[in-house]
């Protein structure tokens, strides 16, 4: 795999993920308790062998950045290892952004260039999922393809979010459609590519398209060289609030297949700028906890069921957690109720209110789409006044202080 570079898309805006993203990239958006969305495509590198990775940012990545940081996390250090970080470059215009994922591979060509490769393997940096890359390249290889696309089957009903490939019996992808309103297949892309070195670089050259789904994998097709990767096993786009709150609870489902720990997922404990190490978890006497994840730092007084807690949360006595998912630092304080919650980092639940009490079939009146699925969203530094109540589907701004509420009861739907 030394001879393989792999890019990792990680400049998407992601605004399906509502208030999560308004001060980081989505593949630095917290997951799991300890980690980060991107590391499992750093860790499926790391455990694949690869040596040379580029992380293709934009969009805020300074969180991204600062967790990356020098890729030791994920053992890309030294002569022979490395990691880098690509921005946008600027070119004759005033500012040339990434305009779509072809674009964004095509703004480093040189890079490309300058690490002789024979394939590059393109990576979506906000997927949860496991894969030994190397079987994807051995496969690429023994078929003598130019492209290859990691593909496997999911829910006639989604098949409008993905690129849609009917395949022959030699492997070799025959029919492709971008999104379709009405597939004729239900075998999708996972929006990973390998790509060999010279064909990527002509195709590139050739066409000033921006996108690999919607333009270079149909060319790609009616040049004759693109073939599948079928794949069985865990794999979730996490790219709205509830894939990622049903991606958290898979955590809690034993079979899932979603398993961090036996897939080997490193993350970076060094980019939370602690100067110690989080103290063991401490559960006090009274407390309850149920079929939940906890992660080291948090302290629980209260009862807690069927959620995933990252480091440093506080829940209080006589508060209840349930169905949710807690980002670092944030306390719930005494007698508190949230359920159905995705809640940022550092959030104050003040004593006595109701989060979550509504009907599961509201949605938020501002972003339908994203949110109207039952749950509420509470953003980065946000203050709940105490004694509050507040109901499905709602959004909570990041930073808002109790003071600045209009009202304590906001209803399904709702965005303060």
């Amino acid at each position: 795999m030394r001879d393989t570079l792999a890019m990792v898309l990680a400049g998407g805006v992601g605004s399906r993920l509502n208030v999560l993203v308004s001060h980081r990239a989505k593949p630095a958006v917290p997951f799991g308790g300890i980690y980060r969305i991107i590391d499992f495509a750093l860790s499926n590198c790391m455990n694949s062998g690869l040596a040379r990775v580029a992380v293709l940012t934009q969009y805020k990545p300074l969180s991204l950045m600062r967790h990356i940081g020098t890729g030791a996390a994920w053992d890309f250090t030294g002569r022979t290892r490395r990691i880098e970080i690509l921005p946008p470059r600027t070119g004759g215009k005033d500012s040339d952004w990434y305009k779509g994922t072809a674009d964004a591979v095509r703004q480093n060509m040189d890079f490309i260039e300058s690490s002789p490769s024979r394939d590059v393997l393109i990576l979506s940096g906000d997927h949860v999922y496991y894969m030994d890359y190397r079987a994807m390249v051995g496969h690429h290889r023994r078929l003598g393809a130019k492209v290859t696309v990691a593909m496997m089957t999911v829910p006639w009903e989604l098949t409008h979010q993905f690129g849609i490939g009917i395949v022959g019996s030699d492997g070799r992808i025959t029919e492709w459609e971008e999104k379709p309103k009405k597939a004729r297949s239900n075998l999708a892309s996972m929006g990973i590519y390998v790509f060999d070195v010279e064909y990527l670089l002509t195709a590139l050259r050739a066409t000033k398209e921006e996108d690999f789904g919607h333009h270079i994998i149909p060319n790609a097709l009616r040049d004759g060289v693109l073939f599948c990767y079928p794949f069985e096993g865990y794999w979730r786009d996490v790219g709205t609030v509830q894939a990622l709150w049903d991606a958290n609870m898979d955590l809690l489902d034993h079979q899932s297949g979603l398993d961090p720990e036996s897939w080997g997922v490193v993350t970076n404990l060094e980019a939370e700028g602690l100067g110690y190490d989080r103290p063991p978890i401490r559960i006090l006497t009274g407390a309850d906890v149920k079929n939940s994840s906890v992660a080291p730092g948090c302290v629980i007084k209260g009862k807690v069921e069927d959620s995933i807690l990252s480091p440093g949360v506080v829940v209080e006595k006589g508060a209840y957690v349930a169905q949710s998912v807690v980002m670092h630092d944030t306390v719930i304080l005494k007698g508190a109720v949230v359920r159905h919650v995705v809640c940022d980092k550092k959030a104050i639940i003040g004593e006595e209110a109701r989060i979550g009490a509504g009907s599961t079939i509201a949605s938020n009146r501002i972003c339908a789409g994203p949110m109207n699925g039952g749950l509420t969203l509470i953003g980065k530094w946000a203050e709940v006044p105490a004694g509050s109540v507040i109901g499905t589907d709602c959004v909570i701004s990041p930073g808002i202080k109790a003071e600045q509420w209009p009202s304590k009861v906001v209803s399904d739907g709702e965005t303060v």
